[in-house]
């Protein structure tokens, strides 16, 4: 009888998380925590900024209440837009770790100066220095677990990173939970929520032991400086400037556009609609007889819950879809939910529900994109500087249209008309997308 030889392949399959070392986590736990105070720094402002407002403003300014409000808003993502821009291209030329360190120290001591505030001019002033300090701390982040992550855990790892404004958001809407039910300073407690705010300063003594520098950063930044010094044509062995190399080649200042207008869509969004919800939910509270400060609280502890469980699952859907699919999901499901929340006129129990959603496209969805698909469209040399930039750049067009915001409440009769208004702004992320590049799988450019 002859033999019969098989020869059978058994496939090894690897979980996403397989080769993960310690130091991966401690870098993805390093860059997490600033992100956290950076979500804390976003949700405390607009938790606190209605009780803020009727301690700082005049009884003529009160009567122009949500243009102050949007005012406040705008400014500090005027100084965040600077401020990340800045620290985007530090962070090329001075290593991510040292300029996040720099970044969260700075941010914990004038949030906790906040808390100080005697007038409103003082308190944007301190918003927008605020602003200043906290911007570069996305951009550092993210470039800093990505070329450090493995390319198979990376998008995973840079939407658990994302998460951590997520988690900030609702830590701060915890904490303002039972500020606003104790009330320990009267109609002074939101004072208490930015003083909370300066406690990450702490974290810097954590970051200067736990995390390492880029390697994959240093030997580029080696590589262009032995390759100038090679170069007869240079006198010096100096980088070219960053900013000005990323539109440097076609391809790179196409990407560049079409991602800014994808960070404004996504900016505006929650900046100048999503941010009213609050309010929204203090009037609908009214409109059913409930009583005042309790039911949005609660709102925005459902809505960061369901931001924080977006976020961590981003990166699994982002793969599973393909980053094109996963942009056109996030951008119609964000307008779907932005319509269907501001049309709410029912239930309070069911715009829970709403509110859960919302923060699922909203903010969970939303943000978490430009961690996962900037960094796989440029290169180490300047990929932080591209990814500030594309973000930054969108706030700084961005942080007028809280203040526009604010005006239209007024104009158009209340927050609901205002916001399904710039809900609009959301079209734009059905289109763009198309235009884009699909890197679904690939290795990080060099």
């Amino acid at each position: 009888m002859a033999e019969s030889q098989f020869s059978v392949s058994i496939a090894v399959v690897r979980v996403w998380h397989d080769g993960l070392t310690p130091r991966h986590w401690r870098i993805l736990l390093g860059s997490y925590l600033g992100w956290v105070f950076d979500g804390f720094e976003a949700i405390a402002l607009v938790l606190v900024l209605p009780f803020a407002l009727k301690s700082l403003l005049t009884p003529e300014q009160a009567q122009a209440s949500a243009y102050y409000a949007g005012l406040a808003i705008g400014t500090t993502l005027l100084g965040t837009g600077i401020g990340g821009l800045i620290g985007g291209v530090l962070a090329d030329y001075i290593g991510r770790k040292r300029m996040m360190m720099l970044s969260i120290f700075s941010y914990a001591m004038f949030t906790g100066l906040t808390a100080f505030s005697t007038s409103f001019v003082a308190l944007i002033v301190l918003r927008f220095i605020t602003g200043l300090a906290i911007g570069s701390e996305w951009s550092t982040g993210i470039a800093l677990v990505a070329v450090t992550w493995p390319e198979r855990a990376r998008p995973k790892g840079c939407g658990f990173l994302q998460s951590g404004f997520g988690t900030g958001a609702l830590l701060a809407s915890v904490i303002w939970y039972f500020l606003a039910t104790f009330e320990p300073l009267g109609s002074q407690t939101w004072r208490l929520l930015f003083a909370v705010g300066a406690l990450p300063a702490f974290c810097v003594l954590y970051l200067r032991g736990a995390l390492d520098e880029s390697e994959k950063w240093a030997a580029a930044v080696k590589a262009r400086r032995r390759a100038l010094a090679q170069d007869k044509n240079h006198a010096q062995a100096s980088r070219p400037f960053t900013l000005v190399e990323i539109f440097h080649e076609p391809e790179s200042r196409r990407r560049i556009l079409l991602t800014t207008i994808l960070s404004f869509v996504t900016i505006v969004g929650w900046w100048a609609v999503s941010s009213w919800m609050p309010s929204y939910t203090e009037e609908l509270a009214r409109m059913h007889g409930e009583p005042a400060g309790l039911w949005a609280p609660r709102m925005s502890l459902i809505y960061n819950v369901g931001a924080i469980l977006a976020y961590v699952a981003s990166g699994f859907i982002a793969d599973a879809m393909g980053r094109k699919a996963y942009l056109l999901f996030t951008f119609a499901g964000s307008l779907a939910m932005s319509i269907l929340t501001y049309s709410w006129h029912g239930s309070l129990p069911v715009f829970m529900v709403i509110a859960f959603f919302n923060g699922i496209f909203t903010l969970g969805l939303s943000f978490s994109w430009m961690a996962i698909y900037l960094v796989e469209l440029f290169t180490s040399i300047v990929r932080a500087t591209a990814c500030s930039f594309i973000y930054n750049a969108a706030r700084l067009v961005a942080w007028m249209f809280p203040i526009i915001a604010g005006l239209l409440v007024a104009h158009l009769g209340g927050i609901a008309n205002a916001a399904l208004t710039l809900s609009s702004v959301y079209v734009l992320g059905l289109i763009v997308p198309w235009f884009l590049p699909e890197t679904t799988g690939q290795a990080l450019p060099d």
